[in-house]
């Protein structure tokens, strides 16, 4: 992964990072000085304040800014910290491969987040770190294969009897004209209708981006995971800001109103769990969010491979059915 940040920074964070330089530079020239000691302690402290300032009052549009971040890890780099021995397999066996869709089968790193090693499908959304990665994986756009992919390994999961452990980090499905001569709307509703009726335990987790149709195509599970300060909803807000306004100049207020946040979307009982991120996202610290993901993974894995697949199919079911309840006041 890239480790320069100061090149991506974010308009909130210019203070912070600001005053981190300066930090680092006064315990630069200060190494040894007990004169500077305490001009150096008050600093810190005012860094501390300053982040816990900013990070605890975040926008719901801000938030959508950090899980674009260039340096948030993506599937690859939790696939490598979180599991061994993956092997990808590609291919819909109809048309092509998706580069947008990674898959394959690993071992889930489980002793080391209190749970067993275990063999799990892992499918996840693939972002690129440069140019050429990104025009390959289309920026973790998929087309109708990509979901076929997914969809194949699925079923094969399920004969085998092995959980599905699925990421998500997509701007949407592809929208060029081939992918929907190719059947891109039938593809993702034939992965909803399947994944519906797996009989082994599938785990879903938002990494960063979850829109439309391109996050659902792949996201439909037992339980729902979201990191901090991911986002997941039917539309982007810039898009939604065109429709409505017909000007991308009203995201910030499209934000606002889709309430695309792991707090709103737990409120509604969309997801489930909320998997806490470092102050300053996940890429200020990716070690410290992997190792929160895993241990959410596991302690939900546990769980769920104590249901037969009878009653799998059954809670799924019914935690599909809850989603979008709502209550009528009487005049």
């Amino acid at each position: 992964m890239p480790k320069n940040r100061t090149q991506y920074l974010l308009d909130f964070e210019k203070p912070l990072i600001e005053l981190e330089k300066r930090l680092a530079d006064m315990r630069s020239v200060g190494a040894g000085q007990a004169d500077l000691s305490e001009d150096i302690a008050a600093l810190a402290a005012r860094v501390d304040e300053l982040r816990a300032s900013i990070y605890q009052n975040l926008t719901r549009w801000q938030r959508v800014q950090i899980a674009r971040h260039p340096l948030r890890p993506y599937t690859l780099d939790y696939i490598e910290a979180l599991t061994q021995g993956f092997v990808e397999l590609r291919g819909d066996r109809n048309y092509a491969d998706d580069p947008a869709i990674v898959s394959g089968f690993a071992t889930f790193r489980g002793t080391t987040y209190g749970y067993r090693d275990r063999t799990v499908l892992v499918v996840g959304h693939q972002k690129g770190r440069d140019t050429r990665q990104r025009k390959y994986r289309r920026f973790g756009m998929p087309n109708p294969e990509g979901y076929r992919k997914a969809g194949r390994l699925m079923r094969m999961a399920s004969k085998f009897g092995k959980p599905v452990l699925c990421l998500l980090d997509t701007p949407g499905a592809y929208p060029g004209m081939e992918a929907e001569e190719r059947g891109q709307a039938e593809a993702i509703a034939r992965n909803l209708f399947e994944m519906a009726l797996l009989t082994v335990p599938v785990i879903v987790i938002i990494i960063g981006e979850g829109a439309s149709g391109g996050a659902l195509g792949i996201g439909v599970g037992d339980r729902m995971l979201m990191l901090e300060n991911a986002w997941y909803s039917v539309i982007a807000p810039e898009s939604c800001s065109s429709i409505l306004w017909r000007s991308w100049d009203y995201k910030e207020e499209a934000a606002r109103a889709l309430k695309l946040t792991a707090t709103d979307l737990r409120k509604a009982g969309v997801i489930d769990i909320i998997v806490p991120e470092p102050a300053g996202g996940a890429h200020r610290d990716p070690s410290a969010t992997f190792d929160a993901a895993g241990h959410a993974v596991a302690s939900v894995m546990k769980e769920l491979s104590e249901l037969t697949a009878d009653q799998l199919l059954s809670e799924r079911l019914r935690r599909l059915d809850r989603i979008g309840q709502f209550s009528e006041a009487v005049a």
